[in-house]
This record gives C-alpha cells, structure tokens and sequence, in this order.
C-alpha cells in the first residue's frame, strides 16, 4: 500500500486526480486556522431509484393539498428538495500516517450499500484516498504523528461531497493546481492506481479505460 501512496503524492499527482474526478474542488482556509479540502462529484440517479425517493402524498395529503394550495409541491419542487437533503452523513478522525489509509478505506465501506454506480463508487474512492495522502504528506510535513486529519462525506440524491481537514499551514492550491495542469497535459486517470486492489478491495473492476478519459 505504501506505494500506491507514494505516487498518490508525488508532484502534485493527488491534486490533479482530484481535479479530474471532482465536478467542483476547492481548498480553503477556516477560522480555526485549518485547512478544508472540498470536492463534490454528482451522478445519475435511475429514473425508477428517484421515483421511488419523491415523497408521494396519501389520500388524506392530497385533500389537504386541495384544501392549502401554498402547500402544494410539483413532482420537479420535490426532486429539487430532496437532491438538498442529505440522507447519509459519515465522518472519521485519523492520525498522520500514511498506515491509516486501511482504516479510511475501511471507514468509506459504510457507503457499500448504496445504489452508487460503480464507476463513480471507485473513482470517489480514489479521491478519498488522494484527499487523506496529501493531507499526510504535504499539509502535515513535519508535524507530529498525533496531528489529526478530520474526515467527512455526505451523501445526497445524486451528489456526493468530502471534506478533508488539515492542520497545515496556508497553501495556495489553485496555483499548485495551474502549475499541475500546464505542465501535464495527460488529462486520462492513470489507471495503474486505479488498478491497486489496496485502493478498491470490495468493488468488482468492471469498468472500461474509456471511462476515465475525464475532460480537462
């Protein structure tokens, strides 16, 4: 596994993985001096899935409804409703060791069970992990093993969100990133990490290289 992060971290490949996979990245810094990794990356509900989460009135609410019109919500109110709501919070404080990549990979199994596509269940779980290794081998540099690493995803109707915090200093990641994209333009995933059992141990890797061929 140490090798797998290794080059996880190595001239910025983890920043780059993560601007790849993300539909939206941004690395900010809080008011209790910490550093917020957040990335989100939507995907496709089926068309039965998101019919079977609307939230379907009885016949006691359909009177109502009649009788409170300001009430009443249109199936598209409802999907827009519950794409907000978050249905699955999950989060998990680490040490800095790179040792404790199992356990994050362990602590993100909890989403086993949900209807996420492969495709975007593997490349999430890439993110992850690049996510935590920066913070391991970059933010915390020469801190303290004891350091923490503060986790946490969110899973909504369509959209999943991470955020990782660090107690680095402050660091200018849309530069990193600029200087990352202008000296490599290989917009593919590199499919020998995505390849590493260690990185998706429980998922079947059924997916075409095609798939990550993610538009730069």
């Amino acid at each position: 596994m140490s090798n797998s992060i290794d080059r996880l971290a190595e001239s910025g490949r983890g920043i780059k993985l993560m601007w790849q996979i993300a539909d939206e990245l941004s690395y900010t810094r809080t008011l209790d001096n910490r550093n917020c990794l957040s990335l989100s990356k939507t995907y496709e509900v089926e068309g039965h899935n998101r019919s079977q989460n609307i939230k379907k009135a009885s016949v006691l609410d359909g009177l109502m409804n009649l009788l409170n019109t300001w009430d009443w919500q249109t199936e598209t109110e409802q999907e827009e409703e519950l794409h907000e709501t978050c249905f699955q919070h999950i989060s998990l404080q680490v040490n800095t060791d790179v040792n404790a990549l199992t356990k994050v990979l362990l602590w993100f199994e909890q989403l086993k069970d949900l209807s996420l596509p492969n495709e975007v269940w593997c490349k999430f779980q890439l993110a992850l992990a690049a996510g935590f290794t920066n913070a391991v081998r970059h933010a915390h540099k020469n801190l303290p093993v004891e350091t923490p690493v503060q986790l946490e995803i969110r899973v909504f109707n369509g959209r999943l969100e991470l955020k990782v915090w660090d107690c680095g200093p402050c660091f200018d990641f849309d530069a990193k990133l600029k200087e990352i994209r202008a000296a490599d333009r290989n917009n593919g995933l590199d499919l020998e990490v995505l390849n590493d059992a260690c990185l998706m141990p429980n998922r079947p890797k059924t997916l075409e290289p095609s798939l990550f061929l993610i538009a730069g």
